[in-house]
């Protein structure tokens, strides 16, 4: 399998090199074709969107999910942009609004929220490429040693940045963001019942983790959510550093998960086909509840 992936990265560093109009326009295509061919994923993303939003019609939620293939396709492919490209060139692509020095000129500690939106690595990039402030996040290690070494090169490979497995213990992250490091965190997938609570998300419940609201309270944290978007064709990217909030963390973190939910999904209904609906995000039901898939 790493012989496999080894030709993959090299696909990926030769595709870098194209035009982003070029890029993207492969990308589209190859999620068309993988539309055709995923059935499980299809069936997932359509049973999401069936759960999320009942009051589209059958046809609509067809069209979002169709939309969404051919932006994660286009994802996958344009991580060879991220990891191989200059960083003069991304900074080129990469569009930001909003205030990405926040984290830079705030003395204490800070999270941000980053939703799992297609373009999640586009933001993760721009932390590190539009300010100075050490950054830190997880990621989930993966099974193929090449594509994992990959990853975690690709991730930090502008000397400013780490990265720590999800299967590691916390204390690391915990030590690295007392020394100063950012948090990037990625907070809306379901990791199953530990340390979750039952708040809904789009109107489901969803297993979602108080450890955004817990960590910001007990490292006294300020919190920016950051939104990142692919616009069409080689337009590039949009990174959006939205206001930090200042009604999280509370001193109730059921509340604060459903808080963060809600600010997701309205963040999901103004981009609907760019959220990464391929997950399982209500595998983990209440007890008692039959499963959704």
């Amino acid at each position: 399998m790493n012989a496999v992936a080894r030709g993959v990265l090299a696909l990926l560093w030769t595709l870098s090199w194209l035009p982003l109009a070029v890029q993207a326009a492969i990308g589209r295509g190859l999620g068309r074709l993988l539309w055709v061919l995923a059935g499980s994923r299809k069936r997932i993303a359509l049973r999401n969107l069936e759960l999320t939003m009942p009051e589209k019609s059958e046809a609509e939620r067809r069209a979002i999910a169709y939309e969404n293939f051919q932006w994660i396709a286009r994802s996958f492919l344009e991580r060879g942009l991220l990891w191989y490209a200059s960083p003069e060139r991304l900074r080129r692509l990469i569009h930001v609004e909003g205030d990405p020095g926040f984290a830079e000129r705030e003395p204490g500690a800070v999270m941000w929220l980053a939703p799992h939106f297609v373009a999640l690595d586009v933001a993760g990039q721009a932390t590190q490429l539009f300010q100075k402030r050490p950054v830190g996040s997880i990621y989930q290690k993966q099974s193929i040693e090449a594509f994992d070494k990959a990853i975690r090169k690709g991730r930090v490979r502008f000397g400013n940045g780490d990265i720590y497995s999800r299967h590691e213990k916390a204390l690391p992250l915990i030590r690295a963001i007392r020394k100063g490091v950012a948090f990037f965190n990625l907070p809306d997938m379901d990791f199953g019942a530990q340390d979750a609570v039952f708040v809904p998300f789009m109107g489901v419940p969803a297993a979602t983790l108080t450890a955004p609201s817990k960590m910001a309270k007990s490292l006294n944290m300020k919190v920016q959510p950051v939104l990142a978007e692919m616009l069409p064709g080689g337009q590039g990217y949009r990174v959006r550093f939205l206001d930090p909030w200042t009604d999280f963390p509370t001193d109730d973190p059921v509340a604060d998960a459903a808080r963060m939910n809600e600010w997701i999904a309205s963040e999901v209904r103004r981009n609907p086909s760019q959220y990464y609906w391929v997950h399982k995000r209500f595998k983990t039901r209440p007890p008692g509840e039959p499963g959704l898939y």
